[in-house]
C-alpha cells in the first residue's frame, strides 16, 4: 500500500504545489486549508465544495493526520495539558493556558532537547528527534479543535476561536528544528488557515545565533530569549549553549532581529533559582549588559518562577528576592513582569514539561554532580563556572 502524504506537513505554497501535481488550479489549495485548519476536517468526504473528482484523488494519496492524545488532564486553574504520540516510543506535551481576554497554546517542536538547559526537565531525558511539520503544527489543530469540541462550538471560520495567542516554548529548541518550525509558523499566520498575526506568535529560543537571523528574514515573529544568567561563566553553567554563543554575541543577534520584528523589544526570560542567578548584584549586571553600548537592545524581562521537578538539585528563588529582583530591574527603567505559575498542579508549568522521551544521555549523572556542588559551595554556587561532565 503507497504512503498517504500527510497534508498537515505543507505550508500555503507546498500546499498549492502539491495541488498543482494533482492537476488542480491553486484556488483548490486554499479551499483545502479553509477545510483542514478552520473547520477541522479530516475526512475528505465532508469538504463538499471540492470536486468529487479532487476529493476521490485525494482520498486514495493523502490524509489529515495530527499525532493522537495519550492524555487529556486540567489543572485547577482551568490549564490543559495534553500527552500526544509522535511515534517510535515517543511523546510530547501541549499545554492551553487560558486567560480572560485572550488562549495561549504552548507547543513543542522536538521530542527531547539537546540543550541541556539546568533547570528544565525536559532536558534532564537527553535528545530524541525533531518533530515534523505535521507533529508540529498538528498540536494547534487538534488543541484548537478538541477545546471547540468540548465547549460545544461549531468548527468553521465564524466559530469563536480559542486559541489567540501561541508560543514555541514547549519541549525542545525550536531553532534547532527549523525548516519544519518555519513552515508550521507561516500556516499559523495565514488568512486561510489560522489567520494569527506575528505579534501573537512568539518563538523561544536558548539562543541559536546564526537561526535567529535566518527566521529574521523567513518569517519573523514575536521573539523571547531564553537568558537566565547575567554574565557568561553563570550562563555558561545554566545553558550550555552559551559557549558556543555568548552573551555579547547573543544580545548583537537581538539587536539585528529587531530590525524585523513586529514588536519593538526583545523578552527575555529569567528563570528565579534561589541562591544562584537572583541577587541584587546579578540584576545590576542585567541591567549593565541591556543598556551596553554595543550591543545593548529594547527589552522587558519576564521573570519565572522556578517550577521545581525531580534530580534538578535547584530550588525556587523566594517571592521577596523575586520581588527585589524585579525592583532593581523596574527602577533602571526596564518593563519587568514575574510570570504567575499555571498548571503546576498537572506537571504542565514553566520548565516541567517532559513527555516521555528514553534518555540518551548522562543527564540525570550530570544532575545528581549539580546538586552535589550545590550543597558544597553553598551561597557561591552561582559563581561557579563548570560542573563535570
Amino acid at each position: 500500500m503507497a504512503t498517504l502524504t500527510n497534508l498537515l506537513d505543507f505550508d500555503p505554497a507546498q500546499l498549492v504545489a502539491y495541488c498543482a501535481e494533482l492537476g488542480e488550479k491553486p484556488f483548490r489549495a486554499k479551499q483545502l486549508q479553509r477545510w483542514i485548519h478552520q473547520f477541522g476536517a479530516f475526512d475528505f468526504d465532508q469538504m463538499t465544495d471540492l470536486a468529487k473528482s479532487l476529493r476521490e484523488k485525494l482520498k486514495t494519496r493523502a490524509e489529515v493526520r495530527a499525532p493522537g492524545i495519550i492524555s487529556d488532564h486540567i489543572s485547577a486553574d482551568g490549564t490543559r495539558k495534553w500527552l500526544v504520540d509522535v511515534g517510535n516510543g515517543n511523546a510530547v506535551e501541549t499545554v492551553y493556558i487560558p486567560e480572560e481576554t485572550r488562549g495561549t497554546l504552548c507547543i513543542s517542536t522536538q521530542a527531547g532537547c539537546a540543550v541541556n538547559c539546568r533547570f528544565c526537565s525536559t532536558g534532564k531525558q537527553g535528545f530524541s528527534r525533531n518533530l515534523t511539520v505535521a507533529e508540529i503544527i498538528g498540536q494547534l489543530w487538534m488543541a484548537e479543535f478538541e477545546l471547540r469540541k468540548s465547549k460545544g462550538i461549531e468548527p468553521g471560520p465564524k466559530g469563536e476561536r480559542q486559541i489567540t495567542n501561541v508560543v514555541m516554548m514547549g519541549m525542545g529548541e525550536p531553532l534547532l528544528n527549523f525548516e519544519p518550525t518555519v513552515t508550521a509558523l507561516k500556516m499559523m499566520l495565514d488568512d486561510n488557515a489560522y489567520g494569527l498575526s506575528r505579534r501573537r506568535v512568539t518563538l523561544s529560543t536558548s539562543g541559536v545565533v546564526p537561526n535567529m537571523d535566518k527566521l529574521s528574514q523567513e518569517c519573523p515573529v514575536a521573539l523571547a530569549v531564553s537568558l537566565h544568567a547575567s554574565n557568561d561563566p553563570l550562563r555558561d553553567m545554566l545553558v550550555p549553549l552559551n559557549k558556543k554563543y555568548p552573551l555579547r554575541e547573543l544580545l548583537a543577534a537581538c539587536k539585528r532581529y529587531l530590525e524585523f520584528a513586529p514588536r519593538d523589544f526583545i523578552t527575555f526570560e529569567y528563570c528565579m533559582l534561589d541562591g544562584v542567578n537572583d541577587t541584587d548584584e546579578h540584576a545590576r549586571e542585567l541591567v549593565a549588559l541591556v543598556n551596553d553600548p554595543e550591543v545593548g537592545v529594547s527589552c522587558k524581562f519576564n521573570l519565572i518562577p522556578f517550577n521545581p521537578f525531580p534530580e534538578s538539585g535547584l530550588v525556587r528563588s523566594k517571592n521577596p528576592r523575586i520581588k527585589a529582583f524585579a525592583q532593581v530591574l523596574m527602577d533602571a527603567g526596564i518593563v519587568t513582569t514575574i510570570r504567575k505559575t499555571r498548571g503546576d498542579d498537572i506537571d504542565a508549568a514553566c520548565g516541567q514539561l517532559a513527555g516521555e522521551v528514553q534518555d540518551r544521555t548522562r543527564v540525570a549523572q550530570r544532575m545528581e554532580k549539580m546538586a552535589e556542588y550545590k550543597n558544597k559551595f553553598g551561597a557561591n554556587f552561582g559563581r561557579i563556572v563548570e560542573i563535570p561532565s
